[in-house]
């Protein structure tokens, strides 16, 4: 039994992945993760929580509260703070932006984590398709709404969790809603490439306009295949979830490389790139076309009413 033990140790341990193995300390930093009320996010928030400020901005005040007393009774960190903010709704997006430049003077650090997956063919308030809505239109408004913020705390980073299932997405645009065709894996697959495509061409765009590269950078990364309650949309993939668990990594496992974009020393000058188990990891050749980069831009620019140049 001892070398089953030790077989199924190391097992565990392949699954667990990377570690963030920086003790970076945040202090006077303030940072925003979205969706930080469970699963990675709320490991995520835990960790720098143990490092700075946060924000843990949330559509459910109350599961967010819950996670943010935790969190505060846990580190012995006060300055965890929660913020409502509904992805799925536009005007929820630019009230959190409003409060948030009011209160807030800077901004180190933002974590676009907060998603949805597999949810059966919904729309969000403004009548884009759930997935693309939250993964990707929800956190480009976000991002924008809060970039000038970011500049001026520079150096500042922009962590994007996109998927391994970004493999499996293109950019349809002749139907981003999914009206004329739907699967709900498919769907989460094209938001999760719309993820890296947005963090591609963000760099690009920051890099350019920027005379002190390292200042200011922006990361996409693959969490790992995670035990947590994003498949709860799918009574199939929430039962394969508890069957196959100890292939899977705890939420704990799957913030690591959250945490590393967040606050690696040596991902200073680093953006653009892609990250699984804190190290650089293989993109798809959808996720490295500049051109299907630009015209999501501009696209999701037009479908927000935003000009950003």
């Amino acid at each position: 039994t001892s070398s089953l033990s030790a077989a199924g140790l190391s097992r565990r341990r392949y699954v667990a992945g990377g570690q963030c193995k920086s003790t970076a300390k945040l202090e006077g930093k303030v940072v925003v993760i979205t969706g930080a009320n469970t699963g990675i996010g709320k490991e995520t928030a835990r960790d720098l929580a143990r490092r700075g400020k946060v924000i843990v901005a949330c559509r459910d005040i109350a599961k967010a509260e819950a996670a943010a007393s935790e969190i505060r009774a846990e580190t012995g960190n006060q300055q965890v703070i929660v913020k409502k903010l509904d992805l799925a709704d536009t005007k929820s997006i630019r009230e959190f932006a409003q409060k948030f430049l009011a209160e807030e003077k800077e901004l180190h650090i933002l974590i676009n984590n907060a998603g949805v997956m597999l949810c059966p063919y919904s729309k969000t308030a403004d009548g884009f398709e759930m997935h693309l809505g939250v993964n990707h239109l929800g956190h480009f408004l976000l991002t924008f709404l809060l970039l000038e913020r970011l500049k001026q705390s520079a150096p500042a980073r922009i962590v994007n969790v996109s998927s391994l299932a970004h493999h499996g997405g293109r950019i349809r645009f002749h139907d981003l809603h999914g009206e004329k065709s739907y699967n709900r894996g498919l769907a989460y697959c094209h938001s999760k490439l719309a993820n890296v495509l947005f963090t591609r061409e963000l760099a690009r765009r920051l890099q350019g306009k920027s005379h002190r590269r390292a200042e200011f950078t922006a990361n996409a990364l693959h969490p790992g295949s995670v035990h947590s309650d994003l498949v709860r949309h799918s009574f199939v993939m929430t039962w394969l979830w508890k069957i196959f668990s100890f292939f899977l990594k705890t939420p704990w496992e799957g913030a690591q490389t959250s945490v590393y974009c967040a606050v690696a020393e040596e991902l200073d000058s680093v953006t653009g790139q892609y990250f699984s188990d804190c190290q650089p990891a293989y993109v798809s050749p959808r996720g490295r076309d500049d051109e299907t980069a630009k015209k999501l831009w501009s696209v999701s620019c037009e479908l927000l009413g935003i000009q950003w140049d």
